[in-house]
């Protein structure tokens, strides 16, 4: 629990993951994000220090945890020229919990290791609130000596967490995870639409689908929210989008055929386009039920 931990992103997850290890007795010594007043105010919150640059995080802490938001910024953060993570790398543990693409997280990796630190991936299967209450369900693979030396800060944000393997492996676990995610949210969100144009009682059929094989986790989080148009985000659909385009490209790479994951794919890059991407990805029923924004587009 002596570890001093740093954050490079610190949107709803992050900021929620520092809150937790702040609750667990973990010092953050520094916060960091793209949106400065973000990351001040959290600093304020948690009694760190928010500095100007990224080499500032690695200097103040032992642990560093990246939270971000995609392909670009990863390797941004952790860049080879100017700006970076890895300048002052040495002997630092860098946690890397964003869901980015696997051959990002292998390159990090090296990265990483090339500037004398060790890292592991730490993809999470959870949201919000499972991040605040150190809930998460965590799939982790890369260095196995960093992964025992952050495992205090793990097991404070977890539930529950899985070994995957070598750099890579979790990353590619979790975009299945994301897409069959993605796909049951999308059938759920068709299911319930007919059922409504067919003018059935939505809370009845949400009931039957719960007792039969149409049950499943989507049901329990989305279901009720589809219904009533209560699209708070959890996880955006713009998230879902990009997730769901990771699978896809590791689908392609490999010549599997997933049609199911292309239709997904497309309903949420609609909703991107029609400005709906913020909207939580239960918001993929807006496609599909009468007369609701997108029907007719």
């Amino acid at each position: 629990m002596n570890a001093t931990v740093g954050f490079a992103g610190v949107g709803r997850m992050g900021a929620n993951m520092a809150r937790r290890l702040h609750d667990c007795g973990f010092r953050i010594a520094a916060v960091y994000d793209a949106d400065p007043v973000r990351a001040r105010e959290l600093a304020v919150e948690l009694g760190a220090m928010a500095p100007a640059t990224l080499a500032a995080v690695t200097a103040a802490a032992e642990v560093i945890v990246t939270v971000v938001t995609d392909d670009a910024a990863m390797r941004a953060i952790f860049a080879l020229q100017g700006d970076s993570l890895l300048i002052g790398a040495r002997g630092r543990v860098f946690v890397n919990a964003a869901t980015v693409s696997p051959a990002v997280h292998v390159e990090v990796d090296e990265r990483i290791a090339a500037a004398g630190g060790a890292a592991i991936e730490a993809c999470m299967a959870s949201s919000i609130p499972q991040a605040r209450n150190g809930e998460l369900y965590l799939m982790c693979a890369g260095d196995p000596t960093a992964y025992d030396c952050a495992m205090p800060v793990l097991k404070a944000l977890s539930s529950s967490m899985r070994w995957i393997g070598g750099p890579g492996t979790a990353a590619q676990v979790k975009a299945l995870v994301n897409m069959l995610m993605n796909i049951n949210t999308a059938g759920l969100a068709e299911a319930l639409g007919l059922g409504a144009a067919l003018g059935l009682d939505l809370t009845m059929l949400r009931e039957v689908f719960g007792q039969t094989g149409a049950a499943s986790r989507v049901l329990v989080t989305d279901g009720e929210d589809m219904q009533n148009r209560e699209h708070e985000v959890y996880f955006s659909a713009a998230h879902a989008a990009k997730d769901s385009g990771i699978a896809l490209d590791l689908g392609h790479a490999a010549g599997t055929i997933m049609p199911l994951a292309e239709a997904t794919k497309a309903q949420y890059d609609r909703m991107v386009a029609a400005g709906l991407g913020e909207l939580d990805k239960s918001g993929i029923a807006e496609l599909t039920f009468p007369d609701r924004h997108l029907r007719s587009g």
